[in-house]
């Protein structure tokens, strides 16, 4: 039986042939989280062309820098959502501050606004986060309930499974999701709900 805290297999040799520069590796990595980069990125930016940059920045340092993945931390996909959401909120501050300071004024509460904006877009991509990596039973029960207005019953009838179970999936689909606000909640990515 596999460690607890051991990071899956794919992720150890993902990370060995990046650091031995396997070209092929890269665009298996690619292909895996690009969809989860990119998806982030716009969350958090709310600009299609930055979420390019950001995309572009991403697997950039993962192939200068797969050393810089710590299997201890976590799985790769959460460390890869971590440098995404640190590299956009970088370019979010970045972006904001250079039109604040061309802006002059009011600077104070500016900034302020800035924070919140970097908070509300943390939050949101956290959510986005969360909903991506949970389970395929759980996603589905909430997609139903959030997307098609459907209750726990019409879940159990689409799903083909008991009212029991479509309660059980929704309420640990919401549990999850209310951890979006949480810097620190389990599972989270690093990086995300407070400041990077």
């Amino acid at each position: 039986m596999a460690k607890k805290d051991a990071p899956p297999r794919w992720d150890r040799k993902m990370q060995q042939r990046l650091a031995r520069g396997e070209a092929a590796a890269l665009g298996e990595f690619y292909d895996r989280f690009a969809s989860l980069v990119h998806g982030l990125a716009h969350r958090v930016l709310g600009d299609e062309r930055a979420a390019d940059g950001i995309t572009r920045d991403v697997f950039a340092h993962v192939w200068e820098h797969p050393e810089t993945y710590d299997p201890q931390q976590g799985p790769l996909r959460s460390w890869v959502a971590g440098l995404t959401h640190r590299l956009a909120v970088q370019r979010l501050r970045a972006t904001e501050t250079a039109a604040l300071t061309q802006g002059g004024e009011g600077a104070v509460a500016d900034t302020e606004e800035l924070e919140r904006k970097v908070h509300r877009a943390s939050v949101a991509a956290r959510a986005d986060y969360i909903v991506q990596a949970m389970p395929t039973p759980l996603r589905a029960a909430l997609e139903l309930a959030y997307f098609q207005r459907r209750d726990y019953r019409q879940a159990a009838a689409d799903l083909s499974i008991t009212e029991d179970e479509a309660r059980r999936r929704l309420r640990l689909g919401l549990q999850l999701l209310s951890t979006a606000h949480d810097t620190g909640a389990p599972g989270a990515p690093p990086g995300y709900g407070g400041a990077a």
